[in-house]
């Protein structure tokens, strides 16, 4: 069996396997956080909508699609402040840690 090693050289430095994972694993949470309020409204809207189709037996596949669109388009209106907010920090955090990254 050949050793797999998980360590990344650029130009001499060593980006070591446990930094790589704890990038991937800040990253997946913060795309988590910025996706989650727009999901949540989606769902709900979609369950309230077919909750309401299969009471009243109206079968309109059209019909659970504008009030989705306006469910997350309010969820961006609300949200987007603290969504661009986090994604541009975490990105700021990200740049500012490139250095002990490669050191």
């Amino acid at each position: 069996m050949i050793p797999v090693d998980l360590t990344v050289h650029l130009t001499g430095l060593e980006l070591t396997d446990t930094a790589i994972i704890g990038l991937a694993l800040k990253t997946m949470l913060v795309a988590f956080k910025l996706s989650a309020p727009i999901l949540a409204t989606s769902l709900v809207v979609g369950f309230t909508i077919s909750l309401f189709q299969s009471m009243t037996q109206i079968q309109e596949v059209t019909l659970s699609f504008v009030p989705k669109v306006i469910g997350v388009g309010i969820a961006l209106l609300i949200c987007g402040n603290w969504m661009l907010h986090t994604m541009i920090s975490f990105t700021q955090q990200l740049f500012e840690s490139i250095p002990s990254l490669l050191s």
